[in-house]
């Protein structure tokens, strides 16, 4: 098997893939046709050489990431939105369009980033933070306020991952999902790029953002234990600064799980993939075929070519 330098994301009835400059968004539409977005991306990395260093480049691939990711999941449900017959924009709607112009999309992707690492901070930082400064006295050495506070993180990660995937329109996510790391897999064992090829492959993917997320919040434990602080503010401060040092550590071991298949890297990966069961579905040939659209889409072949190898 040979490693390839792509990688992806579920939306709305679709699925992206990103190389290194070009991402590209497939999406099935309520008319069943097969519409294809693909974009040039350069990163912030190519003017500023520091995020192209170890930790810094995960620092800016995580906030990269959260950008292309609201961006292309707006796109895809912009496909199944339900309108009103003549409906007519509201006075707000027409007070922003006033003030941003052109510009009114990029604000408000980056008031949904902005929104949604709140909320993240405010649910996986901030309330098991307060749970374990809640619990302090019962414990019977300080030093275990913090073990308490990241045991909580990885109960609450793992209980907001169950509770979503009980949801019918995340399951058909984590379908695509499914469909996005098959044909990933099936592109990195060099085999032609079809359903009857891509069905055979396995749904898990070491590099899979979920696997991220889980070592973020492990990492986060390892990290914040080492910083003793007492106090309800001084913590919150520590972990709100300590963060992006968490998420580059972290793009590190995801590296390096996708370079490497010692004994090793097969263990540390095992959580991420066991969790993976939960975050991904099996396709069927439909979405498959949206998913092989996309890969299509970010690499250098022939529309009829199907045999696509990894460089």
């Amino acid at each position: 098997m040979k490693p390839v330098n792509v990688g992806g994301q579920a939306v709305i009835e679709g699925v992206m893939m990103k190389n290194k400059s070009t991402y590209a968004v497939a999406v099935r539409k309520p008319d069943k046709e097969i519409i294809i977005d693909k974009k040039e991306y350069k990163s912030f990395s190519e003017k500023l050489k520091l995020f192209k260093l170890p930790i810094f480049r995960g620092m800016l691939a995580f906030v990269e990431s959260l950008v292309i990711g609201t961006k292309i999941l707006t796109y895809s449900a912009e496909f199944f939105e339900v309108e009103e017959e003549n409906s007519q924009p509201s006075k707000f709607d027409k007070f922003l369009e006033k003030v941003f112009g052109d510009k009114l999309d990029s604000v408000l992707i980056g008031f949904s980033v902005v929104l949604a690492m709140v909320l993240a901070i405010g649910l996986f930082v901030v309330l098991p933070l307060g749970i374990s400064q809640l619990l302090k006295n019962l414990l019977p050495y300080p030093s275990l306020i913090n073990l308490v506070d990241g045991v909580v993180r990885v109960i609450i990660f793992l209980v907001y991952l169950k509770i979503i995937s009980l949801m019918k329109d995340i399951q058909r996510v984590f379908q695509y999902h499914g469909a996005e790391h098959k044909s990933i897999n099936c592109l990195e064992h060099e085999e032609e790029l079809t359903v009857e090829n891509i069905k055979k492959h396995s749904r898990l993917h070491k590099r899979c953002g979920t696997n991220f997320l889980l070592i973020v919040v492990l990492m986060s434990i390892l990290v914040l234990m080492i910083i003793d602080v007492r106090t309800f503010w001084l913590r919150l401060a520590v972990r709100l600064l300590c963060l992006p040092l968490i998420a580059g550590l972290s793009y590190e071991v995801i590296k390096w799980l996708g370079r490497s298949d010692s004994w090793i890297a097969r263990l540390v990966s095992k959580p991420g993939l066991w969790l993976q069961n939960l975050t991904t579905r099996e396709p069927d040939d439909s979405q498959i075929e949206v998913a092989i659209a996309a890969l299509k889409g970010v690499l250098n072949t022939d529309e009829e070519d199907h045999k696509v190898c990894a460089e």
